[in-house]
This record gives C-alpha cells, structure tokens and sequence, in this order.
C-alpha cells in the first residue's frame, strides 16, 4: 500500500482480505490523506506467516463447538511485523469491545502507529489477546463477518480528525459529537426547493443570528433524538434558553391541526 516515512499516522491493518481496503484508502478523505502524504496505511495478511502449503490461518476450538478459530502463530507474527520498525497500539475489533465514539476516536488521533487487527471465523485465541492486544473496540451491540469494516470505520475516523486533512479548517470542529451535541441542519442552493424554503435566519447576513440558531437547532435535535446526550450535559443559560424556546416550537407544531 503507499507508504511513506514522513506520514504523521501509520494504520497497519492485519486481514485476510486486504483487498476490501481499498473502498477507504483509494478515494475521499482517506485517499486524500494518503496521497499528500500525512497517513500511511499498511496491509497484512496473516497468510503470508503460515508455513503449510494451504496457507492455514484457521484450526478447531479446544472443547468442541461451532465455527473455526484464528490460528495463534500467524497472527503473532503479522502483528510482530507490523511493529517491527515503529511500535504502535494494538487494537482488536470485536463485539466485546468497548463502544467506539468521538472520545475515542479524538484519542486514537494522537497516536503515531494503530495496529488494527480484523478477526475472522469464530475470533482469536484468548491468549494473542492477553499477550499482545492493548484494546479491543465494538461499532456496537451486532455482529459482523468480520472486523474489516470496523477497521475501515477507525481509519476514516481517526484521519478526518488529523489538522489538515479536511478541506475547511473548523469542518472536523463542527461535526456531531464533537462537544456532545448533533450536528445542525445544513442548507445550500436552490433558495426554495419543492415548496421548502431555507430558513430566513440563513439568509439575513447576521452571523451572530445564524450562530444562535444552528446552536439552538444542534441542542433541540439532540434534544428529540438524542435525550442521553442532553442529560449528560451541563447546560449554559444561554443554552437553557435556546433550548427552552426550541421545546415550545416543537411542542406548537405538534399541537397544530393541519
């Protein structure tokens, strides 16, 4: 994959299918990121590691069951080589992990290395885990075929975070979750389109209005869809206010007989 030494961040990712990869590193922000030189991502199979002429990477479970398992020897090895030359932060994708959000993601963007490893089969031996594995993260409460995608999630996560990665330079500081609200509504031309119009307030040219109202439309949409997020918070007077008065809208329109 394209590498270069001056990266600021190195994915390696170790996978059996280091060809589903490409639909992240080759195009959009990843892609970009890769091409200027900022991220390197790194591709591992563990089958390059085997020694039988099958390439085995899987064996049955002790104890009997259902589905295959991960051979140890290959997996160490890939993760050995993927830290041979820089070490890094050993992360495992699996649904017992711990939930990944914006936290996390802000974290991950300061490393210098991540190993990503995506299990296949039935997972990985309990022992590669406890000897080499700093972390294990979930995408949430389901299941996958295997941890490729969520490996994909972190890297176009964690790169977009990166300063200078993104086009505009507060665009990563206005996205959901950034400070525990939504995002707000987004408009851009037509002016009216199919009746609906953009809010007046979009095009008054009074920043300190516009400013106002995405906040109020960021704490009241948290507010309908997001209400934990909501409890979590210590609101400003200011946002209690905003808040309050988005509520009363809401709860207007709710009533209207149409």
């Amino acid at each position: 994959m394209t590498t270069t030494s001056k990266a600021k961040l190195r994915f390696s990712a170790i996978t059996l299918f280091p060809e589903m990869f490409a639909a992240v590193t080759q195009q959009g922000v990843v892609g970009r990121a890769i091409k200027k030189g900022e991220v390197e991502v790194d591709l591992i199979n563990p089958r390059d590691f085997t020694t039988d002429r099958h390439r085995t990477v899987d064996d049955r479970p002790y104890g009997g069951g259902p589905g295959m398992l991960m051979k140890v020897e290959p997996l160490e090895k890939a993760i050995n080589s993927a830290k041979q030359d820089k070490p890094g932060k050993v992360i495992y994708l699996s649904p017992q992990g711990e939930k990944l959000d914006h936290q996390m993601m802000a974290q991950l963007s300061r490393e210098k290395h991540i190993v990503l490893v995506a299990g296949r089969y039935e997972g990985i031996d309990e022992r590669l885990l406890n000897k080499h594995v700093d972390l294990e993260l979930s995408l949430g409460d389901f299941v996958l075929s295997g941890g490729e995608l969520g490996a994909m999630v972190i890297i176009d996560a964690v790169t977009r975070l990166m300063p200078g990665v993104l086009g505009h330079s507060d665009s990563a500081d206005e996205d959901s979750f950034v400070d525990g609200l939504l995002d707000h509504p987004h408009f851009t031309r037509p002016e009216v389109y199919d009746g609906a119009k953009v809010p007046d307030v979009l095009l008054s040219g009074n920043h300190q209005h516009i400013e106002d109202w995405r906040l109020q439309q960021r704490l009241g949409r948290t507010w309908l869809r997001r209400p934990d997020l909501i409890a979590e918070r210590e609101l400003t007077q200011k946002e209690q206010k905003l808040l309050e008065a988005f509520q009363r809208q809401h709860s207007d329109l709710k009533n209207t007989d149409f």
